[in-house]
């Protein structure tokens, strides 16, 4: 029996309602291309494989591949790949896209793992993870709310973001110390706003919400005028919890405007 390793984050999801709510949430089909992160002993994996026939799964911890190998004989086509995610780029799977990706993240990483799956969103048709339930609110905030930040705007950019289900600790061994939820995000066709610079958007983004505790004047004062905020008619006393992601992109594409005249 594998022992759950502190250092990757190993919590093995083992709760069959549990499981079974989150294949029903996927629904996937025999021609998807799933591609699952942190597999694990493949609580996901195998009722996945039953479904696509066909799965990547991408696992960091070496110790458990041949076990997933194993158990994958006569049980569809799972290619096991040993690779830190963090690391991986999506064009290497080298297969036909899009990609649904799906997993129970260790919590550990998931923030900086959603970043650098939006870096590949052009090839992912939809994600579906377990994360940290404190994330998967903050990725659904709305402005104002005050779970509401970086991760809210970045992410809501990107995609259409739905809390689907709270999972209980006692789902999982060893049981975390927090509450988990299920989340799914789906890519929009087209991004929802105009920014004109997404590399500054991301900046504006950052900054504000860096230092959220201060007024965007203060926040933002390295990048953003005073006469920005008042073409924009932004009260710049506000902080950056208040600004909407139009908000935000109004800002990129004045900012822009003003730094090429």
């Amino acid at each position: 029996m594998h022992q759950p390793r502190k250092r990757f984050g190993q919590h093995f999801l083992h709760d069959r309602n549990v499981i079974d709510s989150i294949i029903r949430a996927i629904d996937p089909q025999e021609d998807d291309r799933l591609v699952e992160i942190g597999p694990g002993q493949g609580a996901l994996t195998f009722p996945l494989l039953e479904k696509c026939k066909r799965l990547s799964a991408i696992e960091l911890d070496r110790d458990l591949i041949p076990l997933l190998r194993e158990k994958a004989t006569n049980r569809g086509e799972l290619e096991v790949i040993n690779a830190d995610i963090l690391k991986f780029d999506l064009h290497d799977l080298k297969n036909p896209e899009p990609y649904r990706i799906v997993g129970n993240l260790p919590y550990n990483i998931s923030t900086p793992l959603m970043f650098h799956l939006l870096n590949s969103i052009s090839l992912i048709q939809d994600m579906h993870f377990m994360v940290q339930k404190e994330v998967a609110q903050r990725i659904v905030a709305v402005t104002g709310n005050r779970d509401y930040g970086r991760l809210s705007v970045m992410i809501q950019y990107h995609c259409r973001p739905q809390y689907l289900f709270d999972v209980a600790p006692g789902s999982f061994t060893p049981p975390p110390r927090v509450d988990s939820a299920v989340i799914r995000m789906t890519p929009h066709p087209e991004p929802p706003v105009n920014t004109g610079s997404f590399q500054l958007f991301s900046e504006i983004v950052k900054a504000a919400f860096n230092q959220r505790r201060k007024t965007i004047a203060n926040s933002l004062k390295a990048i953003v005028t005073t006469e920005t905020f008042d073409i924009c008619g932004i009260d710049s006393r506000m902080r950056a919890e208040n600004l909407t992601q139009q908000d935000f992109a109004r800002l990129t594409r004045t900012t822009l405007k003003s730094t090429n005249d």
